[in-house]
């Protein structure tokens, strides 16, 4: 196996890991909690560079793109985020994640058509895709103001995905809209 193969695992790990952190903290509730240490910070900056260095010596390193993509959108570099994410498209056009993460990054810089273009195609590509539906509605709702095509995005995720914490967010954000609030 090639050493930048085996750093691209390694690295995809820990960011699987953290990303798993994040969540799950995100999902608690914010209640005092016992002094626990810290998660490690990640440096972007310097994974950037490391992925930057394996696409250059290999362009046709998919994940590698795909983790660049996720580095620059971790990292709040959306431009940079949705040229890596075009790379990796370029290389496996069926990949409904990647064309999500493109879509919020579109969303992000104030694209909506090509956000919605993206998660339209997600979900054309896997039908079973909610978050290429969840922001779907959102582009719809907070972004074009559109409550009926952002209705119809969440009922559908609401179809593949009934239950969890997402499925009440999208309940609780369908009720607002119906009875008047944001």
């Amino acid at each position: 196996m090639k050493k930048e193969t085996l750093l691209l695992i390694v690295i995809a790990l820990a960011a699987g890991i953290l990303g798993g952190v994040i969540i799950a903290n995100n999902d608690q509730e914010t209640a005092p909690q016992p002094n626990v240490a810290a998660a490690p910070q990640v440096n972007y900056q310097q994974k950037i560079q490391l992925l930057t260095g394996i696409v250059s010596k290999d362009p046709t390193n998919r994940n590698a793109w795909v983790e660049l993509g996720h580095s620059y959108f971790d990292s709040g570099q959306s431009m940079q985020a949705i040229d890596a994410y075009d790379k990796a498209l370029e290389l496996d056009r069926i990949d409904p994640d990647v064309l999500t993460d493109q879509g919020i990054m579109y969303r992000r810089v104030g694209w909506f058509d090509k956000a919605i273009k993206n998660f339209t195609k997600a979900n054309e590509q896997n039908p079973k895709h909610p978050q290429s539906l969840y922001n779907l509605g959102l582009v719809y709702r907070d972004d074009l103001q559109d409550k009926a095509k952002a209705k119809e995005a969440w009922t559908k995720y609401l179809d593949i995905a009934p239950a969890g914490d997402a499925a009440n967010r999208v309940f609780t954000m369908l009720d607002h809209m119906e009875n008047g609030h944001n």
